[in-house]
């Protein structure tokens, strides 16, 4: 395993960590041994105060951010029916709010240098005879328009729909600035298919991916379960065969939403990658 190769596309989602400001969240990076980062920008955006030195402390302490990422208002995880309900850009009740929060978005990314921002789209119909079909796909236009001016990457999560859904949007889409940031765990926390299969059909767009693990619902309409990873049902093996088979670029980052342990669970995470990628 070229461990230098490993350090250069390794990182962490900063809200694993649940920090609460800028110090905060570089002691903890500190600890996890992971000096690279999926910044959330929400805070930065929300909380200027709390994080105005966010980036000068990073470079005080060799930390780099290799992408960030946003939310949607009014975002309702609780169930996946409530999510499907209130997700990304999506309901029309928070499109406004969500859309003038995106063009702030834009600027801080644009700022700090960032060349890929990711995010829940939310619901896609799997059919496009739905009227909200070519209302996503307007929507996702206008959003991406506004990074591509920036010159910044926008990448979708994977989760709510199969890879094949998704796959069609993008092609009707056809956005070379719009990728994939491809999360395996939340292909079986959703019950979308199987993530290997998942990250084929999704190669050509796959920009990032999550390293984070889950296991099946026992229950058809509920969640899975997260869990630390090498405890579910990602075969890691596979996984990382496929990426080098595929020869897909981009970072590996270390997601952790789940548990009471991030900090130990995320140095477990490191360990798996180390032990799969070569």
């Amino acid at each position: 395993m070229n461990n230098n190769l490993l350090g250069e596309r390794l990182a962490v989602c900063s809200w694993s960590l649940q920090p609460t400001d800028a110090t905060d969240l570089v002691t903890k990076l500190l600890a996890s041994g992971v000096h690279r980062v999926q910044l959330a920008l929400d805070p930065l955006r929300e909380s200027p105060r709390a994080w105005s030195e966010t980036e000068t402390l990073f470079r005080q302490n060799d930390i780099t951010i290799i992408s960030g990422m946003f939310g949607c208002v009014g975002e309702d995880y609780a169930t996946l029916e409530s999510i499907r309900l209130t997700g990304g850009v999506a309901p029309d009740a928070t499109w406004e709010q969500n859309r003038n929060n995106i063009k702030d978005t834009v600027g801080l990314a644009s700022r700090m240098g960032l060349k890929l921002v990711t995010f829940h789209a939310g619901f896609i119909p799997h059919q496009e005879t739905d009227p909200d079909y070519a209302k996503m796909l307007n929507r996702l236009t206008e959003v991406d328009a506004m990074f591509a001016a920036a010159n910044v990457g926008l990448g979708l999560e994977t989760g709510q729909e199969t890879a094949p859904t998704l796959a069609v949007l993008l092609q009707k889409l056809r956005r070379p600035n719009l990728g994939v940031n491809f999360d395996p765990a939340n292909m079986i926390l959703y019950n979308q298919g199987d993530p290997i299969e998942a990250l084929r059909v999704l190669a050509p767009w796959v920009r990032q991916v999550h390293v984070k693990d889950a296991t099946s619902t026992k229950v058809v309409g509920t969640w899975g379960e997260e869990v630390a990873v090498g405890a579910g049902e990602v075969d890691w093996r596979a996984f990382f065969a496929t990426i080098q088979q595929l020869n897909l670029a981009g970072n590996f980052v270390i997601e952790r939403e789940a548990g009471t342990r991030r900090i130990a669970d995320i140095i477990l995470a490191r360990a798996v990658v180390e032990k799969h990628f070569a």
